[in-house]
Parts: structure tokens; C-alpha cells; sequence
């Protein structure tokens, strides 16, 4: 394996990060803020407790996931999507580099782009609501996980996507709304029995309730389950890659 090929990628991804750096680090503080206003106040003020806990620290390891998720996703999708959009894809594959270098590279660039958004929402978390965190080692397990998993996922999405507005689809109307309807801003235990068994089906609610265990000790479904869940979705990435890298389909013809 070539570090030297794979540190190329990762700092070339990287750059293109700190050049917009103000951008990637406000606009989430700006968007955080706002879901504590908007959820934290106005809903919190009708809904005091969640779980035992107040509803303002509850949303904020969905909101924590909710940035990732998306994040992780964008920035490796584009970030794959964008040399087969202008060509230069050819000369990587052409060049002394395997597939696995080439994934390290990119997905590793993503995951640590999502890694910076995740700390600063919790930083930013931190100013409004008293935050705990019950078990370090498993948040920090859970967030490296998430975006490992779902920049692997992006990658796949920069694959398949033939234009820009492919590699949107799914993140807009498939991802975002598995998020919101996974328990970020809610408990699953407040809905009717059947729907608790429906949201279940859900693969995001094992991820953030695995994440909000972490934090606060409380969980909707078992940690050992929320592991082997993100786990599992990690190694069928990386299986998909592979068979992708294989074939040739979509990067060859």
C-alpha cells in the first residue's frame, strides 16, 4: 500500500476544505442555533422532558447526526463525483494506485470534514444546553463510525451519479428524511405501539439512539443492536465499493 499516494488525495481533499473554512465552520453554528431556537425554545417549552431528559440537551446528539449524516455523504460524493465530471478520474485509474488507496484517500477526507462539523455543533451545543456525556469512549466510537459509514455511502452515490442533480437525489429525499423520522428531535417511545414498530424499520434509528445512549444513558433500542447496525451498514459499503472497483461500472464506461 502507498501512503505517499493516499496522503496525496487526503491533502488535496483537504485543501479544498480550509479554503472555505470561515464557510464550513459558521454555517453549521448558524444552523445549529437555529434548531435550538426554533425546537429548543418553542417546542421545549411544551415538551419539558424527554427520556428524563430536558428536551433541549435530548435533540442534540440528533442534531450532532443529522450534520454528519448529511456532511459526510456531501463532501464524498462531490468529492469522487467532481474528477468524473471533469475527466481527471482517468489518470488516477491509470496511475500506480490501487482501489483501496484511492478509498482511503477520499473517504478519509470526508470523514474527517464531518468529523470537524460534529465537534463544532457539540461545541456550539455546549453554549445553550448543560451537556453530559455518560460514556466518552462510545460517543467518540459512534461519530468516527457515522462518518466513516456514511462517506463511504457518498462515495458509492459520486459513483453512480451521471449529474449534479443525481447526486443530490438521495441525500435530499432519501437520507434527510430517514434523519428526521429517526428519532433525532423525538423519542420513539412517545409514539402509538404500531408506529414504533414501523420507525424500527428505520436503519438511522439505531445510530442515534446508539449516540444518545452515549450522552445520556437512555436508549430506544439495545446498544449491542445500535453496533452491530453500523457495523454492518459499514461493511456492505465497503463491499459495494469493492465489487464497483471490480467491474468497472460507471467509473470505465
Amino acid at each position: 500500500m502507498s501512503f505517499s499516494a493516499i496522503r496525496a488525495i487526503y491533502v488535496f481533499e483537504m485543501a479544498r476544505f480550509f479554503r472555505t473554512l470561515m464557510q464550513s465552520f459558521i454555517s453549521p453554528v448558524i444552523s445549529t442555533s437555529l434548531y435550538f431556537v426554533v425546537f429548543g425554545a418553542a417546542i421545549g417549552s411544551r415538551i419539558q422532558e424527554a427520556d428524563g431528559v430536558s428536551y433541549g440537551a435530548f435533540i442534540v446528539p440528533g442534531l450532532i447526526m443529522l450534520s454528519v449524516i448529511t456532511q459526510s455523504i456531501s463532501n464524498a460524493s462531490f468529492g469522487i463525483y467532481f474528477p468524473k465530471f471533469i475527466g481527471t478520474i482517468y489518470e488516477l485509474l491509470s496511475a500506480p494506485v490501487s482501489f483501496i488507496e484511492i478509498v482511503i484517500g477520499y473517504v478519509g477526507a470526508a470523514a474527517t470534514k464531518s468529523l470537524f462539523i460534529g465537534v463544532v455543533i457539540l461545541a456550539t451545543s455546549a453554549l445553550f444546553v448543560d451537556l453530559q456525556i455518560a460514556h466518552p469512549f462510545w460517543m467518540v466510537l459512534f461519530l468516527v463510525l457515522t462518518c466513516l459509514s456514511f462517506a463511504l455511502m457518498g462515495f458509492i452515490i459520486g459513483i453512480w451519479a451521471r449529474n449534479f442533480e443525481q447526486l443530490q437525489l438521495v441525500p435530499l429525499l432519501i437520507v434527510t428524511p430517514l434523519v428526521f423520522l429517526g428519532g433525532s428531535f423525538y423519542s420513539i417511545s412517545m409514539l402509538p405501539p404500531v408506529w414504533q414498530i414501523i420507525t424500527k424499520l428505520n436503519p438511522v434509528v439505531y445510530l442515534i439512539s446508539g449516540f444518545r445512549w452515549s450522552f445520556y444513558d437512555t436508549a430506544d433500542v439495545p446498544i449491542a443492536v445500535s453496533l452491530f447496525a453500523i457495523l454492518a451498514f459499514t461493511a456492505i459499503c465497503i463491499a459495494v465499493i469493492g465489487w464497483i472497483f471490480k467491474t468497472g461500472w460507471r467509473i470505465r464506461n
